[in-house]
């Protein structure tokens, strides 16, 4: 096993599946399944996820919305992805708990480093709802926070591309994939792997962040065990 700890970062739109919104109960069993694999190997893993599926505040402010209140809206889009995850998980038969940026009683408890590392020492997935909590900040930069107060080894990144290229490869045929590849060049080529506030956080704490096609089978444990399917950001 190549990671003892992991922080899983899935977008919302990922939960849509075929849909063109919400929750896609296929999806979400496909994802139980591949986690409940990763987690047989014994890695210790938590979970962050985006509410793009259902509103995002940046797409409300753009039509007019009071920024602020559209983020809270978005934020609470991720309690409802996570709770939709956690419900899948434990119907494969894994014991979870919910935490999250917004305390939001009987449904999340708030978030802490030492409450998730608890849960996750005592075997349990651990799911972080709620964003950072505050306004102006994505869940891409909610994931590197996590990971970095939790001392996650690596944020996984789950994808619907096996890898980062250097042009989209649902685009355009002659993309090249790389490998490995430092924050440098990613910030130099305008790679988006994730924001740069997210970018930066991982980078001045060292966290490495792996892309990888979260909807192929058993990739995620591939992944765990050290398997090169993916890219590593360094």
């Amino acid at each position: 096993m190549k990671y003892k700890r992991i922080l899983l970062k899935l977008s919302g739109e990922a939960l849509m599946g075929e849909q063109q919104f919400g929750v896609d109960p296929k999806r979400l069993e496909q994802y139980a399944k591949e986690i409940l694999a990763a987690h047989k190997t014994g890695v210790q893993i938590s979970i962050v996820i985006g509410g793009g599926n259902i509103y995002r505040g940046l797409s409300g402010a753009s039509q007019g919305m009071d920024r602020v209140q559209g983020d809270y809206m978005g934020m609470l889009a991720t309690v409802i992805n996570s709770m939709a995850l956690q419900g899948a998980l434990e119907k494969a038969g894994m014991y979870t708990k919910l935490l999250g940026g917004l305390e939001i009683d009987p449904i999340a408890e708030r978030m802490s480093r030492k409450r998730a590392v608890e849960y996750m020492n005592d075997g349990k997935i651990v799911i972080i709802s709620g964003g950072t909590g505050n306004p102006f900040f994505t869940t891409d930069t909610a994931s590197a926070l996590r990971a970095i107060e939790i001392e996650a080894d690596v944020i996984l990144k789950g994808t619907r591309v096996d890898g980062v290229y250097d042009m989209d490869p649902e685009k355009y045929d002659k993309a090249v994939k790389y490998d490995k590849i430092t924050f440098r060049e990613a910030y130099e080529k305008r790679l988006a792997i994730m924001d740069l506030t997210s970018f930066t956080l991982c980078e001045e704490n060292n966290l490495p962040i792996y892309v990888f096609d979260m909807n192929k089978e058993n990739e995620l444990a591939k992944v765990v065990n050290g398997e090169n399917v993916g890219t590593l950001v360094h």
